[in-house]
């Protein structure tokens, strides 16, 4: 968090409703915050003076939503978004903690880059930036990276981005060295192989427009070698960014075994199909693809059941000329981490995930992957989201903060407006009405 906002005047927060991230949900009479933690809750909190109050009376309270995958493209050519500009879209969605993907320009693969992330980070962004390392050099998978110098660096894991490991020896010599300093690994699960020049979910709808698709066992065949190797090996895995619902059983399954294993999806996977690129729309050509309407209804259900533990938002800004191209020729990716809450609420409105199911996978689920809590609670970090379910917005050009503009849904209002985003006790986003 930017040394520019360190923690500021006290601050008093009434009415609302509470979440703990945990799942239970209560009145809140009112919260204190002093010296950027909650000072105290309840009656005691109402009875005490603070510099500014804040009535919260028909919204939610929740932690701060924390993403464990953000691109923030930096460094890099800044054409496609910077720290600040990402960092300020994360906390207009409510999130204030992301984790930046090591796909970097230099890819985030040595101490020198991960303190150069930092040193941004500390000077610009009004979030907590957590770097991810990369687990191979340049991510090619090939030569194993300095996970020791990342991890004293301030990597808080190891990962292939949306790349993959090609060899399972190398793979294998990844987790277990990762494994002897007590790091977690995150993988997102494709062979490459078997998903070569697609970049649609071989499906229906590849068939009917002549795309070239990526099989569902591209996902499962890796995500059945990870787990196979994590269990040998002993490492904390994390599978990144599930689009399978056969993947989702498996993942059951190795718990049920003992593996010591977590895993997110992206929200677009919640809510999209791949109907979503009938029209040729290339927003929606995202990495894993948009798989089946049974998929989706599985990654809900594993979501729903605490089998996935965390919602991310997969956020990847690009610059317009990145989608203006015949599909198979842009690139993957969706901005996605300013309409998160928004679509999640649209879950919630058609009875597929409870308003603490999607604030758990937002807050405490994404938080213990990487060893933090996500708690109100005194003497915790006065981390928090507030937004109101009620209110609707409409995502485009005067609405959104991030440089990439291809939001999920730009052409109707979405539910949920965040008023007021704290990291540490400080104001990271503010809605202008509020």
């Amino acid at each position: 968090m930017s040394s520019a906002n360190a923690p500021g005047p006290s601050l008093k927060i009434t009415g609302g409703r509470l979440f703990d991230g945990l799942g239970s949900e209560q009145d809140n009479a009112a919260i204190l915050i002093r010296d950027g933690h909650i000072a105290a809750l309840g009656d005691e909190a109402l009875r005490a003076t603070a510099d500014e109050t804040v009535r919260a009376d028909d919204w939610v309270i929740a932690p701060g939503f924390v993403d464990l995958c953000c691109n923030l493209r930096e460094p890099g050519n800044g054409q496609k978004g910077n720290i600040a500009s990402e960092t300020r879209a994360a906390a207009h969605g409510g999130f204030t903690t992301v984790c930046a993907s090591p796909e970097t320009s230099p890819v985030n693969d040595s101490s020198a880059v991960t303190h150069l992330i930092r040193d941004g980070a500390a000077s610009r962004s009004p979030i907590r930036v957590l770097p991810v390392g990369a687990i191979t050099r340049g991510l090619e998978g090939d030569l194993l990276s300095d996970m020791a110098g990342l991890a004293a660096a301030g990597c808080v894991a190891v990962g292939n981005g949306s790349r993959g490991v090609r060899n399972a020896r190398i793979l294998r010599r990844c987790m277990a060295y990762a494994q002897t300093f007590g790091l977690t690994v995150m993988f997102s699960p494709e062979n490459q192989a078997l998903a070569a020049d697609g970049y649609a979910h071989d499906g229906l709808v590849t068939s009917r427009l002549g795309l070239l698709g990526i099989p569902e066992v591209a996902e499962t065949a890796a995500v059945m070698e990870m787990l196979l190797l994590a269990e040998e090996t002993g490492v904390r895995l994390h599978l990144s960014q599930l689009s399978c619902g056969r993947s989702v059983e498996m993942l059951a399954e190795a718990r049920r075994r003992g593996i010591a294993v977590t895993a997110d999806v992206a929200m677009h996977q919640l809510v999209f199909t791949e109907e979503a690129l009938a029209s040729f729309d290339s927003r929606f050509h995202v990495r894993p693809p948009l798989r089946s309407e049974a998929d989706r209804k599985a990654l809900i259900a594993g979501v729903r059941d605490g089998i996935i533990d965390a919602i991310v938002s997969q956020h990847q800004p690009h610059d317009t000329a990145a989608k203006q191209a015949p599909m198979a020729a842009t690139e993957p990716g969706l901005s996605g981490i300013e309409s998160v809450l928004s679509l999640g609420l649209e879950l919630v409105e058609m009875n597929e995930l409870s308003l603490a199911d999607l604030m758990r996978a937002l807050t405490s689920g994404p938080a213990s992957v990487i060893g933090r809590s996500a708690r109100v609670a005194p003497g915790e970090p006065a981390d928090l989201c507030l937004f109101d379910p009620e209110a609707f917005w409409a995502p485009g050009p005067r609405t959104l903060v991030s440089a990439g503009r291809h939001a999920p849904v730009t052409d109707r209002e979405l539910p949920g407006v965040v008023r007021l985003t704290l990291a540490g006790g400080r104001k990271a986003w503010e809605h202008p009405e509020t």
